[in-house]
């Protein structure tokens, strides 16, 4: 499980070196290849491949949302690549996203978001965070949402 934020820096090469906790789940996991992408091109989500893959099936198997699922495929596709975890544990981010989502030569912040990782451009972010209240209702629905009961 995916976790917790990892200030990092993109290389020249579009290459981002996954952070030591997040290498050592994929490798305890037995994970060196995953899938990159993004639904909006505004940030990059690494998926390590087989959690990719039970959400493409779980797509396959929803009839009831077919336009929406054929949508969000359709947008993954076109920001999506699969990717091999290099030696030095480097994912190479697609050139495409990387540009739309201003991840090129910037600081980045790499989060945990439990079943996939993302990147964002630090700057970006940081602001977002800024604009973006944690409101009291948030704090209410947060609230209800961890006394419920399985």
């Amino acid at each position: 499980m995916f976790r917790g934020n990892h200030p990092a820096k993109i290389d020249e090469k579009g290459r981002l070196k996954l952070p030591s906790a997040f290498k050592q789940l994929a490798e305890s996991a037995q994970v060196n290849e995953f899938y990159v992408t993004s639904v909006e091109g505004d940030f990059a989500q690494i998926w390590p491949l087989p959690e990719w893959q039970k959400r493409e099936d779980q797509l396959a198997a929803s009839s009831e949302f077919e336009e929406a699922a054929r949508k969000y495929l359709a947008r993954t596709s076109y920001w999506g690549q699969q990717v091999e975890l290099d030696a030095q544990s480097r994912i190479v981010l697609p050139q495409l996203l990387r540009k739309s989502a201003g991840l090129d030569d910037v600081e980045v912040t790499v989060i945990g978001m439990r079943d996939h990782i993302e990147v964002h451009n630090r700057q970006k972010f940081e602001a977002a965070l800024q604009a973006e209240s944690f409101t009291a209702d948030d704090r209410r629905t947060m609230a209800e949402l961890l006394r419920r009961k399985d």
